[in-house]
């Protein structure tokens, strides 16, 4: 008796793990994503950390001109090639007071940006003059 019970526990698992797999083969072949697997459409959107960005802007007029939560465009703009985007949609943070002694120094502002990004910027103000863009 108990070698039948075993048997017969031993059958029905069997079957219930092909039809596991078969049933997920054939919803893999329908395009349908296998069980437990994750669609990326509707995955939340990984959290990005933002970070302060202190950026000086070669023209000290047009930092006057912002206030914070104004969204900007930061532009390269480099000598040998035509300006580029560096940083879209960066939310301005703070606008510090403007350098008494700096004499065409530009301005600095404060932008919340991806920690990519600031990176990014950092780069290129170190090599180029940066112009903003309110969007």
């Amino acid at each position: 008796m108990r070698r039948r019970r075993r048997v017969a526990s031993a059958a029905l698992a069997v079957v219930a793990a092909a039809l596991a797999v078969g049933g997920t083969e054939a919803q893999a072949s329908r395009g349908a994503a296998p069980p437990g697997a994750r669609v990326a459409r509707d995955a939340p959107p990984a959290a990005v950390r933002m970070v302060s960005a202190p950026v000086r802007i070669a023209d000290a007029a047009t930092v006057r001109l912002l206030r914070p939560g104004d969204l900007v465009d930061v532009v390269a703009a480099e000598r040998t090639g035509p300006p580029r985007v560096v940083a879209a949609g960066a939310r301005v943070a703070e606008v510090p007071d403007p350098d008494k002694g700096v004499a065409d120094g530009g301005a600095l502002v404060v932008l919340s940006v991806p920690r990519d990004t600031a990176r990014v910027l950092v780069g290129a103000g170190a090599t180029t003059r940066l112009a903003v863009t309110l969007c």
